[in-house]
């Protein structure tokens, strides 16, 4: 994985293939390659670029040769270190037929020792390759594109998109997908193919959702659709908004600084959205989204596919994620439980499917995604899907597999987030959530609409917090404190209650940007074995709560903490003085109402780690190894 861009048209291909790679480029960025066939002599010529951050850039420079017809792609490794040989396109062994693929592809190791027994030479250490060269086989056999097509889906297991271009038919872009995002833009005398429609959607608005367990074989003016078993099946031109805009750092060092100081407009878009639904009614209403009813009506359930009576019933609430969002997950239930007193579970999407299911009356099940896309997160829903239980997607992106595939759907307003450590989107879920979880309060009679209308104040005081505290601490951190932490090798980060969700993720973020050791621990634990792990050289990291009871079991975990001289920094509310003066290094921001602790605290984290990571010369935006959408399991 993880970008893909194919264009078939009456312009050279390069120019279209390139763009789009370069705006998915942040999804994945350890090589890009470009295969196009050659308007010369109607051979496939391609160049590949491995290494550092910016593959697309260093492909662009490189390309000597373009067609009509031709792909791109950007990969973030699965199989195979990241070098030219291992990065995408994928070759047969006589080089005419190449394959480009987001995916995993399962039991290749078996079908590799198979092909190589028959006498096929292996150039890369991919799992990709294997479709080239059976598809060879295949075509060979047949003679015939899309006979070889059916009978290769028969052969290849696990999840997929695949884009083959064949000198044999050179006119023709075959894409096959199994569980993996394709989209097909529909032009004037050309067509797009790409994992996400952002790829050319400023080009064209007319897209084509390439259905499950299907293959199309695109030419300039033509779209053939049929199943894996051969049958034709109908090509549904639908019209979509999302548009490209170009997207600027805007003056900002990096995208994530940029997203970091974004979240507190984000969120108040996100409520406004929220308390209007859907952008579409908002206009009928003449309102822009920064504005909003004073008069709550049955819209949010209808964008859900629920009805009040539904929200009466409900018994429980299962929430499904994973990485970040899994977090955002764990604070919801907090939410849900707490304000609305409804049975909340979260369960990680990767473990998910491989648990037994128990399908339960009036239960709904709520997957949150940033991209909608996340693999773990779409097989959970499509299994909860076959026992006809009732889903909702939460996400960013509104055009997304997600989307489509629930019952019923919310998206945050976030906006285009690029950096691939999540920052907005992670406190827009977390507001959503802690909205949701009021409303279906409200409509159960236990709250009334004007403390609605102060849960929606208490959001945008808790977003001012976020940003204000940035403020208040940016010279400490910038001048002393990132330089100080930036020498330390490893931390230990403890919260209780609503904050330890919240300290894993800020363990996360530590990890996946500054590549600092971090383990994340429940305070209450610390006493049962970790505590072995506590010394003057390992900072530990406490994030405070508001609820008395729970603070002062917080502040004797951080007394032990002290009582084995370790190092203490402390995210704090006004007036906790005790736990202040414990401090080593102590961020106090001002009070905020119940649960929204996290959101507070979010924004001050952030930055803290962003500084930390830049004090040790790591790249922000593109840490090494990851993918911002990981589209296989």
């Amino acid at each position: 994985m993880c970008g893909i861009v194919a264009y078939a048209g009456n312009k050279f291909s390069s120019p279209s293939v390139l763009e789009g790679l370069a705006r998915l480029e942040y999804r994945g960025y350890d090589s890009a390659g470009f295969v196009c066939v050659d308007a010369h002599n109607n051979r496939l010529s391609f160049y590949k670029e491995a290494g550092g951050v910016a593959p697309v850039a260093r492909l662009s420079a490189a390309i000597k040769t373009d067609g009509f017809v031709g792909m791109g792609h950007t990969r973030w490794a699965t199989h195979g270190i990241v070098d030219s040989l291992n990065a995408h396109p994928h070759f047969n062994c006589k080089k005419n037929i190449a394959v480009i693929h987001n995916g995993i592809i399962e039991g290749y190791e078996e079908l590799r020792q198979s092909l190589i027994s028959e006498g096929h030479v292996f150039s890369s250490s991919t799992d990709t390759e294997i479709a080239a060269h059976l598809l060879s086989d295949l075509v060979n056999e047949h003679q015939d594109l899309k006979k070889a097509l059916i009978h290769l889906v028969d052969v290849v297991k696990g999840a997929y998109a695949f884009v083959f271009l064949c000198e044999q038919f050179p006119d023709t872009l075959a894409v096959v997908r199994r569980r993996s995002p394709i989209v097909i833009g529909v032009g004037e005398h050309e067509m797009f193919v790409a994992s996400d429609l952002l790829a050319f959607s400023d080009i064209t608005k007319k897209v084509i959702f390439v259905p499950d367990n299907s293959i199309a074989l695109v030419s300039k003016d033509s779209v053939e659709l049929f199943g894996f078993d051969g049958t034709p099946l109908a090509v549904v031109i639908q019209e979509v908004d999302q548009i490209f805009t170009g997207i600027d750092k805007e003056g900002f060092d990096d995208y994530m600084l940029k997203e970091i100081y974004e979240q507190k407009h984000a969120i108040a878009r996100t409520i406004a959205f929220c308390k209007i639904i859907g952008s579409s009614e908002a206009q009928s209403l003449g309102l822009p989204l920064e504005q909003s009813p004073t008069e709550y009506n049955d819209a949010v359930w209808r964008q859900l596919s629920l009805t009040t009576e539904n929200i009466k019933n409900l018994k429980k609430i299962k929430l499904i994620a994973a990485g970040t969002s899994w977090h955002a997950g764990r604070l919801a239930q907090f939410f849900f439980e707490t304000v609305c007193k409804i049975q909340t579970q979260v369960h990680l999407a990767s473990e998910f499917r491989y648990m037994p299911f128990f399908p339960e009356p009036d239960s709904i099940y709520i997957m949150i995604s940033q991209s909608g896309e996340t693999a773990d997160t779409l097989e959970a829903l499509r299994l909860i899907n076959s026992f006809d239980q009732h889903t909702i997607a939460l996400t960013n992106v509104a055009s997304s597999t997600m989307v489509r595939e629930a019952s019923g759907f919310l998206c945050m307003q976030a906006g285009p987030e690029i950096s691939v450590a999540s920052t907005k989107a992670f406190s827009t879920q977390v507001a959503t959530l802690y909205w949701l979880a009021h409303r279906i309060a409200f409509d159960r009679g236990d709250i009334t609409a004007q403390q609605m209308h102060e849960t929606e104040e208490n959001l945008f005081i808790a977003a001012e917090v976020l940003e204000t505290s940035i403020e208040v601490y940016k010279f400490a951190i910038v001048h002393e404190l990132a330089a100080r932490y930036a020498k330390y090798d490893r931390f230990i980060f403890l919260g209780r209650h609503i904050s330890y969700p919240f300290a894993m993720e800020a363990a996360l973020k530590l990890k996946e940007l500054s590549y600092i050791f971090a383990q994340c621990y429940p305070a209450g634990e610390l006493k049962h074995g970790p505590i072995a792990l506590v010394d003057e050289r390992t900072p530990v990291v406490i994030f405070s709560v508001l609820d008395e009871l729970i603070y002062q079991k917080l502040l004797s975990n951080a007394q032990t903490v002290k009582a084995r001289k370790g190092h203490l920094i402390v995210f704090a509310f006004e007036g906790q003085k005790e736990l202040i003066a414990l401090a080593d290094c102590c961020f106090v921001v001002p009070r905020v109402a119940p649960l929204l602790e996290p959101l507070a605290f979010t924004g001050l984290m952030q930055f803290f780690v962003y500084h930390i990571t830049r004090q040790l010369g790591h790249p922000i935006d593109k840490p090494r190894n990851l993918a911002k959408s990981v589209t296989v399991e």
